[in-house]
């Protein structure tokens, strides 16, 4: 399309080679983005996708959808320039299948990059799904596992869903890959909790930090030593207490004790820090967390880097990602508006953190 023949003449290397390096050689971005309904053009037989398709309610034609793909990929390209690398890992949510994802790493902008992409089909009802774009210079996967969800909690949380709600209930699984990354041992989950949908929910994205939290122990145990990060869009800000008392998101590596994950993102959003915004109240939905061999990382071996800033986490919200005029002017500049297509990105920002030795 016409207006994006500029940005498909630059390539990715000029791209990355025109940027500044503002950490060390050995350092890799980790990132995470709510790509905002990333769907193809068809309907997936099972799924409640007719929205996405030429006569459905958003008249998705193939036009918007590459629109929306170019989209995307721009904002991978523009991190990749901020930050003078492209992302090691990215983890993603709200993407409809593989053709989706095979359509996105091949993109003009971004292609240059090789990234490759884990992603398992999951039971949402939409057709939503996790997935993790890895670049395999840098990650090598090892193994990729999903955790479903269940209402089985051992600490005796109390559901409002009905057994009968609770058998029928479908959401996102956990996508769990365990690789390599810079040669240590690193394993990623990639989350999309229950919504907040008339401010509820919170049992049910408890019940998901719980899951999440016990899969850690368990491989903690299993591999010593080894470095975890969680992502994901929580649906939850770092404050709430699901992020602190069940997954144990702690804000500074001072009070980790055992068990415990770093939650860089918590002091951002006290300071005022958002990637959400919704009537008027700024969230930190799209979290990060590391566990104690990357927050406290052994001598010579990878752990996060504070930036100059003070911080540990970073949101990515230039002014192209934000809407300027309208209802939500000075939010993530959306894909619809009114049930018009207006060309935007996603309703949340991306954030990342970077790790090196």
């Amino acid at each position: 399309m016409k207006r994006y023949g500029v940005i498909a003449l630059l390539s990715a290397l000029t791209l990355l080679g025109a940027c500044t390096q503002p950490f060390p050689d050995d350092a890799y971005v980790v990132g995470f983005y709510n790509v905002e309904n990333l769907f193809d053009t068809e309907h997936d037989r099972g799924k409640s996708d007719e929205a996405f398709t030429p006569q459905g309610e958003n008249a998705w034609t193939q036009d918007k959808y590459e629109v929306k793909q170019a989209n995307i990929a721009r904002v991978i390209g523009e991190m990749a320039k901020k930050n003078g690398r492209w992302h090691a890992l990215l983890g993603l949510a709200e993407v409809e299948n593989a053709r989706v994802l095979e359509d996105l790493v091949a993109q003009e902008e971004i292609a240059s990059a090789g990234y490759r992409f884990v992603h398992v089909e999951g039971p949402d009802v939409r057709g939503i799904d996790c997935a993790l774009l890895y670049r395999p210079d840098a990650f090598k996967v090892v193994e990729t596992r999903t955790l479903p969800y269940d209402f089985n909690s051992p600490s005796g949380i109390v559901f409002e869903k009905t057994p009968q709600e609770q058998r029928e209930f479908k959401t996102r699984d956990v996508l769990c890959v365990r690789g390599e990354l810079g040669g240590e041992k690193l394993a990623v989950y990639v989350c999309h909790w229950p919504s907040r949908t008339g401010n509820k929910g919170s049992d049910l994205r408890c019940r998901a930090a719980e899951i999440v939290h016990a899969d850690i122990l368990a491989l903690e145990k299993r591999f010593p030593g080894i470095k975890v990060i969680v992502m994901g869009d929580m649906n939850d800000n770092p404050g709430d207490v699901c992020m602190t008392d069940y997954l144990r998101g702690r804000e500074t590596i001072a009070e980790m004790q055992e068990g415990d994950l770093f939650s860089p993102f918590l002091s951002m959003h006290k300071a005022g820090f958002g990637t959400e915004e919704y009537h008027g109240e700024w969230n930190i939905f799209d979290c990060i967390f590391v566990n104690g061999a990357l927050a406290k990382p052994a001598e010579g071996t990878l752990g996060i880097r504070k930036s100059d800033a003070g911080y540990y986490g970073h949101v990515f919200n230039p002014p192209f990602l934000t809407q300027q005029e309208g209802r939500y002017a000075g939010t993530p500049f959306r894909t619809f508006s009114g049930g018009q297509f207006i060309e935007g990105y996603s309703d949340h920002y991306p954030t990342y953190i970077i790790i090196n030795k």
